[in-house]
């Protein structure tokens, strides 16, 4: 399975960024990896070129939640992605927040999956359950 990844927004977490690449291709997915410092814009033209069946955008500084908010306007605008796992991970906001606050929020900005502030196996673990049950439907 394809997925495009990469830190977005003004994040530099090089190390993080790595590490989800590592972990993903240790799983056995094709990734396609942007890199830091990423437009949300620059995250689906690569899912359009690559044929992507995931968007996983990290953030670690908190910067997410500015971008996150265009998530629906752009899938609206790349109509033929309608089927594209979204999925967003880290330190999505600013300061302190709980996770029964902002995992709605950024699920109301379009992505289907939200992981803020998991460990990066359990994050993975929780997209691998989407994948299967998805493909039970």
């Amino acid at each position: 399975m394809k997925v495009v990844t990469g830190v977005v927004g003004n994040d530099i977490h090089v190390v993080a960024n790595r590490l989800i690449d590592l972990s993903l291709r240790a799983r056995g997915f094709e990734v396609f990896n942007l890199g830091v410092n990423t437009y949300l814009e620059e995250f689906f033209d690569a899912a359009v070129e690559t044929g992507a069946e995931v968007l996983l955008i990290s953030s670690l500084n908190g910067e997410a939640e500015g971008w996150g908010r265009e998530v629906k306007a752009l899938k609206a605008k790349y109509k033929h992605l309608d089927n594209l796992i979204m999925m967003i991970g880290g330190n999505l906001v600013v300061g302190s927040g709980n996770a029964e606050d902002i995992v709605p929020r950024y699920k109301n900005y379009g992505f289907d999956l939200v992981c803020h502030q998991v460990d990066l196996n359990t994050g993975l673990d929780t997209l691998e359950a989407f994948i299967q049950e998805r493909n039970k439907q």
